[in-house]
């Protein structure tokens, strides 16, 4: 595609007469630059990617996209916000691939990976090639790739959905941030559904309030668009349980499909009965009642479950295939995962780090737990440390052994990370750890037959940020190791 055709994209109203080469690729990133590369400058947290033009040049970027005017040999397109230039330019280049896929987007505080992966066997299921994009990884097909943010930029996004089209997928999931939608990363994406699972306290370093971290979540429900088509209806599945959904029925235009377990709703959980192996529950739906039995515990993963079932509807695929394909879901890597090595108590791996998820996995555990309930948990450095001393609260009061430990540090003193946890319950009982290897350890030791413990907040993840270092860290082997060693 030539600079011209590409920049009628942009700004048509835009005159730019200059010279016309063919354009390779798009870049934001100096270092990928090849001959012919469009290369944009964005202005990041850490980094401006102005300072780099004059090198992207060098090594043979064939046209510039800047937020300034700038002396460079080579055509420079200036516009007032090259965050949203790159959005459009890169839907353009890529000839707008979300277009041709079913494309599904999942938002909400909680819960967003294990619904991602239910759609996604549900389709799967159902014969789909489909396309994953999350916090865990990005899969094409039966092929994985490494992620850096749980929504990549747009640029990357595009490449991937181009991709998944040149791979012959059809349906692909999507895990979507308030960071990527406060930042416009999904510009350009043209979802079929929109899926939201719940608003509860998180990110609060970077929206400042509840009604920011709210307002953000719900662009994806507006950006749905206010057209009506019986060839590709647009779909919003919101919890009728959960408060922000009000917001979000008047946000959207699109058909709307409620789901819950408290108030009634379009998919509504009944008659819930839970142990240690499972849950049981009948589905109230416009198709009648099922009773469902999924190998998923607690009572926020029939919520999970239910946002699933409701994306699979307007999906346009039968119930019945639906609730087969969810009966058999053995749950995500790292979200309530056990670690068994035969011992006479369970360890159960979780990735909540946010007081309500927290506070689900534990209430849980205490359905099934015979005796004492640990749980060992901290908090990450350099982010929200209001929800620190809550986070500390919740495991006081829903367990009987709570362990505070690092967890992320990153740039932050871990012990003051750990002070700050500990001015929510003061004069209550805890046990402090500072190093997450002997908390894990130290929670296998004490416990006995029928105890259970939760090793929260890391989940899936594979390392540990300390400082500027990256440790291999994994609570599941961790946790095996403290077992053999027992």
């Amino acid at each position: 595609m030539n600079l011209h055709t590409l920049l009628h994209y942009l700004q048509p109203y835009m005159a730019f007469s200059g010279i016309n080469p063919e354009i390779s690729s798009i870049e934001n990133d100096s270092r990928n630059i090849v001959k012919g590369s469009l290369f944009i400058c964005i202005k990041g947290f850490n980094v401006d990617g102005h300072q780099f033009a004059a090198a992207a040049v060098e090594r043979g970027a064939a046209a510039i996209v800047s937020e300034k005017e700038m002396n460079l040999p080579v055509p420079v397109i200036v516009v007032s916000n090259s965050k949203r230039a790159m959005a459009v330019l890169a839907a353009a280049f890529f000839q707008q691939p979300s277009k041709k896929l079913h494309l599904v987007g999942i938002t909400g505080t909680n819960g967003k990976t294990t619904v991602s992966h239910l759609i996604e066997k549900i389709l799967s299921d159902t014969g789909k090639k489909t396309g994953l994009i999350g916090t865990m990884y990005t899969k094409i097909g039966d092929k994985k790739y490494e992620v850096k943010n749980t929504t990549p930029d747009s640029l990357t996004l595009q490449r991937i959905f181009k991709q998944m089209v040149d791979e012959k997928v059809t349906h692909s999931v999507m895990e979507v941030s308030s960071h990527a939608l406060d930042e416009g990363r999904i510009h350009g994406c043209d979802f079929s559904i929109a899926v939201f699972t719940n608003l509860t306290q998180d990110h609060l370093d970077y929206h400042k309030t509840m009604d920011e971290y709210k307002s953000a979540k719900g662009l994806l429900f507006s950006q749905l668009g206010s057209a009506f088509s019986q060839v590709s209806p647009k779909f919003a599945v919101l919890n009728i349980d959960d408060a922000a959904t009000e917001t979000y029925m008047k946000a959207t235009a699109a058909h709307i499909i409620t789901y819950g377990i408290d108030k009634s709703a379009d998919l509504q959980a009944k008659n819930i009965q839970m142990n240690s192996s499972g849950t049981v529950f009948d589905l109230l739906s416009p198709f009648g009642v099922h009773k469902i039995s999924i190998q998923l515990i607690g009572k926020f993963n029939i919520y999970n479950v239910l946002a699933a079932i409701g994306a699979g509807i307007a999906s346009n695929i039968p119930i019945e295939d639906i609730i087969q394909s969810v009966v058999h879901m053995r749950g995500v890597s790292g979200r309530f995962e056990t670690v068994d090595a035969g011992q006479d108590y369970s360890i159960v791996v979780d990735y909540s780090h946010t007081p309500d998820s927290l506070k689900n996995a534990l209430i849980a555990i205490n359905q099934f737990a015979q005796k004492r309930v640990f749980v060992v948990i901290g908090c990450g450095g350099d982010r929200d440390r209001s929800k620190r001393p809550l986070m500390a609260e919740v495991a006081c009061n829903y367990s009987t052994d709570p362990i505070f430990t690092s967890d992320n540090p990153r740039s932050e003193n871990p012990v003051q990370i750990l002070l700050d946890m500990e001015d929510g319950v003061r004069g209550k009982q805890y046990k402090v750890i500072v190093d997450r290897r002997e908390a894990i350890h130290y929670a296998v030791r004490s416990a006995s037959e029928g105890d259970v413990i939760l090793i929260a907040g890391k989940g899936h993840e594979t390392y540990q940020l300390v400082g500027n270092q990256i440790l291999n860290f994994d609570d599941r082997v961790v946790a095996k190791e403290a077992i053999e060693e027992r």
